[in-house]
């Protein structure tokens, strides 16, 4: 896996580091960590929130290997489908193109021309496996490849194992959070989701956002259909199955829902890890 972290202010600049990343020191392949903690997927998703542009890593524009990006003024409505990678113990303690320091067990990520920082939430189109990530790096400068993905966040998403994964990305707009008619609910992981539906519960038992398990997201509405179909002929699960498709997305997704508590969700997840599907994950409406 190929990576090259720049601080990146200006076309100069950006010479001159390459030239020192390319020519000091031995040439060290990068991997996992030899004793990383026991359980990564418990480490909670990055929190959007309102932030300037870092003073580096946004210029209009840089070159890398001769090829020129340019940096997008903003991300709004930005989404992505292609090939994503990860890195791990070589840049581990070393520097972002904006100067923070990279955590491999962070949930962060590199791109080539989001604006520094971005949100995104990042799904493996294999398993469906969703995370949110902080983009504070640029890269990856490798053949297709779109994103490079914190080794943390490679983990959630069951990426280590192959490498690289096709995936969707999305920017999130930290300003726009979802709204419900008497509250607003932010972005939700699987990490913050017993917190919010506290609070929904205790504080708008009568009119409050719902919470979902969604099992799959299919580009064609009828691989979506299909799965429906299997899991209304399975009579282990009762429970109402809907397939929700907003104008904005590309994605079919298949909910199961909605519960009213986290335990009710759970009770459903484990009847769905009995027949075979093990990649459920909480979506919030």
């Amino acid at each position: 896996m190929m990576r090259k972290h720049l601080y990146i202010y200006a076309p100069l600049v950006i010479v001159l580091l390459l030239s020192a990343c390319s020519t000091t020191g031995p040439i060290v392949a990068d991997a996992a960590p030899t004793s990383p903690p026991t359980d990564l997927t418990n480490i909670p998703d990055a929190v959007p929130k309102i932030e300037p542009k870092s003073r580096g890593g946004n210029p209009a524009s840089y070159q890398v290997f001769g090829k020129t990006y340019h940096v997008k003024p903003n991300s709004l409505g930005f989404t992505q489908r292609g090939t994503a990678s990860w890195y791990g113990t070589k840049f581990h303690g070393r520097k972002t193109s904006n100067g923070e320091t990279y955590n491999m067990y962070a949930m962060s990520a590199a791109h080539k021309t989001l604006p520094i920082p971005t949100y995104l939430t990042v799904t493996n189109l294999a398993n469906n496996k969703q995370v949110v990530v902080r983009v504070n790096d640029r890269g990856p400068f490798h053949g297709n490849r779109i994103i490079d993905l914190s080794y943390a966040a490679a983990t959630k998403l069951d990426i280590l194992g192959h490498g690289t994964a096709h995936v969707e990305i999305r920017a999130i707009n930290p300003k726009q959070p979802v709204k419900t008619s008497k509250t607003i609910i932010p972005i939700i992981t699987e990490n913050t989701a017993t917190a919010i539906i506290h609070k929904t519960t205790t504080q708008e038992p009568s009119n409050v956002t719902k919470l979902y398990l969604q099992v799959g997201a299919f580009s064609d509405e009828k691989n979506a259909e299909k799965l429906k179909l299997k899991l209304l002929n399975n009579n282990v699960l009762i429970a109402k199955i809907n397939i929700q498709h907003k104008v904005e997305s590309a994605l079919y997704r298949v909910h199961i829902g909605p519960y009213s508590s986290l335990n009710q969700a759970d009770t459903m997840r484990i009847k769905l890890q009995q027949v075979g599907i093990s990649n459920a994950h909480y979506m919030q409406y």
